[in-house]
Parts: C-alpha cells; structure tokens; sequence
C-alpha cells in the first residue's frame, strides 16, 4: 500500500516541479581523497599487563593486529598464533581469545584470566599496504615506463 493510499500523502493536483541540486565544481583531486587514519606500528611491542584493564586493551589491539602473537600463560608456557575471535564476558575467567597456530588446525581457547603476556612478534601483514602506497608506486612505475602494471601477493611464507 503506497502513503497516499495509507492517508499519510494528500493528493495533489499537479506534479511537484523537480530541481536538482548541483554541487559546485571542484577540483577532480578533492573529490578522489578521503581522510585515512594513521595505525599503530605494534611490531615487536610487548607491554605490560599489570591491571584487569590492561589485559582487556591489549587485547583488543591483538584481534585488531593483522600479524601473530605470541602468548605467554600464568604457567609459563607460551602460543603462538594469529588472534582470530575473542569472546568478552563480565570477568576474565568469563572471556577467552582463540587463535590459529601457523601449523595445524588446532584452534586453541585461552581464558583471558590465564594470559600473563602479549607479545606482538609477528610480521603485520598489511602494513605500508594503504591505497595511497600503492597508487604512489604504481605512478612510479609507470613513469619509468612499465606497461601492464599489477598487483601482485606477496608470499607470506
């Protein structure tokens, strides 16, 4: 049912004129950039975890992190893997973090109550990979005259 149909439109007896709205001209350059944030270089950091608090912000940098982690339990044992799903409760024993292990498929669960260090010793991955970065190489390799420019993956073994 339309809202005319529904009484929230009256009938009108004449169509209604259209103007359009046209944004001034601006430069062709304004309009292709878009405001980017800058990310933490967290390669090799390892902090400290002296509060409830801490522990549950380094966290959060660790699932955001797009390199491995290296976890070290109250018991001195330690994992290392890439931070994949983290499951937040009202305590500690309450949330865990899960990883996947560079070999396997073992998907270990950690209680947030047994961590007693993050470290961020894997490579991030994406780093310098911004759009900006790719588009400053491409116009130099086009200026030194490459044809048929791509994107290639890098090999992360």
């Amino acid at each position: 049912m339309s809202g005319r149909e529904a009484g929230r439109e009256p009938a009108l007896p004449h169509p209604l004129p259209v103007t359009a709205h046209v944004a001034p001209p601006r430069a062709s350059d304004e309009l292709e950039i878009v405001p980017g944030f800058a990310r933490e270089n967290l390669q090799g950091w390892i902090p400290d975890l002296a509060t409830d608090a801490d522990i549950r912000a380094v966290i959060e940098k660790a699932f955001d992190y797009r390199g491995d982690v290296t976890i070290t339990r109250k018991d001195g044992s330690q994992v290392a893997g890439y931070l994949f799903d983290r499951r937040i409760g009202k305590t500690l024993n309450d949330s865990v973090i899960r990883l996947m292990l560079p070999r396997g498929s073992d998907r270990p669960t950690i209680p947030y109550s047994e961590i007693a260090g993050i470290a961020f010793t894997g490579r991030d991955t994406a780093a310098g990979k911004s759009y900006e970065a790719w588009v400053t190489k491409y116009w130099e390799k086009r200026d030194k005259g490459e044809k048929n420019i791509s994107i290639e993956p890098e090999d992360l073994g």
